[in-house]
């Protein structure tokens, strides 16, 4: 029985040992985490995040929010400043919201690499973008998204070949960087190439200035679009991070291993009663009978009877010099047959008065059965 509970404990110890050294590897990971993130999120703090720019904008007065909603169903407020860089495809309910939000008098601050469909919705006559474009970008037309700008350093990943009915306000080699245009009551800057406001080239040149320019006058709201970036509005147990829910898991796992390992040391289940040892006339009769194989019923009696005439005397109230007719009267008051008084009270000479004489003492001590 020891080889499969020591083979049960011996696993049970490897799959703990796993999931104390992933636990580790975790925490270790979480404190001495590489930037990482989506480029052009504001969570992001690899190079080509933009989490460095949101933390400009908080500082400088402007409340930041974050939107893990999906597009399409927010509420977008036309008294705040939406960024909104590197979405990717975005489908006909998210880009009919952002024209809404843009006609109803809001301020869009968006782009980066490859816009599509979505730049086309909000213009008529939309910016075309390509995939190359300058280092560096200066202000050819001073605007309110340009106050306090002069140069700004770009990566050279992207500009706009054609402006469209947008106006350049940012440009290098005679090609739009970034642009401005107006859709109803609402405004919109448009940057070609997002490596601007993105944490490794916010502290070049002019960048900071052009971002706290873009976003608005001062203290107006700013909401980053993450939705587009893969971050959702989690609960419950979607809330979880995927490597706390794995290691949550192989904690749970390591426990019913442990309690497997144990088990067999626990024993079997406990019975429902308890077993009782037999009744007292039983084992009176039963020694009754390996006395008279003695041969001598008369010796191993004297006992007994002493034993039912000192329970006589106490339960009648009688004296010690109480006759053998008193205490026959006594037995005959409390029940006990003729042969049980006879056995009690009077000689034994075999097996049946010795086993006689014990049902006696058993029925008044309590213990004896009909």
């Amino acid at each position: 029985m020891r080889g499969p509970f020591r083979a049960r404990k011996v696993v049970a110890l490897v799959v703990g040992a796993v999931v104390a050294i992933n636990l580790l590897l975790a925490a270790l990971a979480e404190l001495t985490r590489v930037p990482a993130g989506p480029p052009s999120s504001s969570y992001a703090t690899a190079p080509d995040g933009v989490a460095a720019y949101a933390d400009l904008l908080a500082r400088s007065g402007h409340p930041v929010e974050r939107l893990r909603d999906p597009l399409a169903e927010a509420e977008l407020d036309p008294a705040v400043t939406v960024v909104l860089l590197d979405p990717g495809p975005l489908d006909g309910d998210e880009r009919a919201a952002l024209a809404r939000f843009v006609e109803g008098g809001g301020h869009l601050l968006g782009g980066g690499a490859a816009p599509g469909r979505w730049v086309a919705e909000l213009l008529p006559e939309p910016p075309a973008w390509a995939p190359t474009g300058p280092r560096r970008a200066e202000v050819v037309v001073p605007t309110d998204a340009a106050r306090g700008v002069e140069t700004v350093e770009t990566a050279g990943r992207g500009v706009w070949e054609d402006p469209g009915e947008a106006l350049p306000v940012l440009a290098g080699d005679r090609l739009a960087v970034v642009v401005v245009a107006r859709r109803k009551r609402g405004t919109m800057t448009l940057i070609a190439d997002s490596s601007i406001l993105q944490n490794r080239l916010l502290a070049r040149a002019d960048n900071a200035a052009f971002g706290l320019a873009a976003a608005g006058e001062p203290r107006r709201p700013v909401v980053f679009v993450e939705s587009v970036h893969g971050y959702g509005r989690g609960s419950g147990l979607g809330a979880i991070p995927s490597r706390w829910a794995w290691a949550l898991a192989g904690l749970g796992l390591a426990a019913l291993l442990f309690m497997w390992a144990r088990g067999r040391r626990l024993g079997p289940a406990e019975d429902a009663e308890r077993d009782l040892p037999p009744p007292r006339l039983e084992y009176v009769e039963s020694l009754a009978a390996l006395l008279a194989r003695s041969r001598r019923p008369g010796e191993a009696a004297a006992p007994l009877q002493s034993a039912v005439r000192g329970a006589l005397v106490r339960r009648a109230g009688l004296t010690p010099a109480a006759t053998d007719d008193d205490l026959r009267a006594a037995a005959a008051r409390f029940g006990l047959p003729e042969d049980e008084r006879e056995a009690a009270l009077g000689p034994v000479r075999d097996a049946a008065g010795l086993a006689a004489a014990g049902r006696a003492l058993a029925r008044l001590s309590g213990s004896g059965r009909a």
